[in-house]
């Protein structure tokens, strides 16, 4: 299972009940953050899932209001007794960013690898069995979105193992992956697991317009994370201007990305209360909830 918290959704600038965006994800003891903005080192303090088994940290771009809580988070998982690497994703640029945050947290006990993706075009990285896909999408200036999936083990087929005439002694080792040199054959786990089986996936976006390539990157998402800068479809002109996504824009994409559920999220300061709009946002995609700080998911594999 798959653990999700949205630990801030606000944008731009923290108010009050409302950090900056960002949001973790915990599969099997490791940790996943997307964005570090001001605020969220307190909503992982009340949230009590720790801070050292933190292994990734993802950047969606570079405006302050998705990295200003990155230096001090450091320093708090120094503090956790973490000293094993930690990745840092993000577009390229991340290098000069990382190196200017990192001026107030020096010395840290363990190392910082850096991953710069490409901001013109589709990205994939793979971490044992979680997989962290990237999208360019627009914005004012190089921004990413993700998409992170689980994937999920193959059921061991004995009618195929025996069919295939694999040595019962073999099977565990194969079951495991492990390739097997056999009486001059090349022994796989292909000859003893079933067919593949559906992951969990889930899709953050923000800070964009809503591009036509989100559909696809989206699509059949457990749970797509979009930002609502703005509730009324009369803000499209300042949503157009500065390369963001209304209310209404986010769900249409959720329906057509055919995704279970939409979570809205970087609201904008001069949004006091999102609920206003959400009845007409569930016109389009049902299955709409308003982000808050802290709201978590568990999202488990269907059968």
């Amino acid at each position: 299972m798959l653990d999700v918290a949205l630990l801030g959704c606000g944008g731009s600038m923290p108010v009050p009940d409302r950090y900056l965006t960002s949001l973790l994800m915990s599969y099997n003891g490791r940790m996943i953050l997307i964005d570090c903005g001001e605020g969220t080192q307190v909503s992982l303090k009340l949230l009590k899932w720790g801070f050292k088994y933190i292994e990734t940290i993802c950047f969606t771009h570079y405006h302050a209001d998705h990295v200003v809580g990155f230096p001090g988070l450091l320093l708090t998982i120094a503090n956790s007794g973490r000293t094993e690497p930690l990745t840092i994703i993000g577009p390229i640029g991340l290098k000069a960013v990382v190196e200017g945050l990192t001026v107030i947290a020096p010395n840290l006990p363990y190392e910082l690898r850096l991953i710069e993706l490409a901001s013109e075009e589709e990205n994939c990285i793979k971490l044992d069995n979680m997989i962290i896909n990237s999208l360019p999408v627009e914005h004012t200036i190089s921004c990413l979105a993700y998409s992170v999936t689980i994937e999920r083990m193959r059921k061991f087929d004995r009618i195929k193992a025996e069919k295939e005439k694999v040595p019962i002694e073999f099977w565990n080792r194969l079951r495991k992956g492990e390739e097997i040199s056999y009486k001059g054959e090349l022994l796989t786990s292909d000859l003893v697991m079933g067919e593949q089986r559906k992951g969990i996936k889930v899709s953050y976006c923000t800070d964009t317009r809503p591009i036509e390539g989100l559909t696809e990157f989206i699509k059949h998402s457990d749970l797509f994370i979009c930002e609502g800068m703005y509730g009324e479809d009369e803000f499209l002109p300042k949503a157009m201007d500065n390369k963001h996504m209304l209310f209404s824009e986010a769900a249409a994409l959720a329906y057509r990305g055919e995704v279970k559920e939409l979570w809205l999220t970087h609201y904008s300061p001069s949004l006091i209360d999102p609920s206003q709009y959400v009845d007409t946002t569930r016109k389009i995609f049902k299955n709409t909830l308003l982000g808050e700080d802290r709201m978590t998911k568990t999202l488990n594999f269907s059968e």
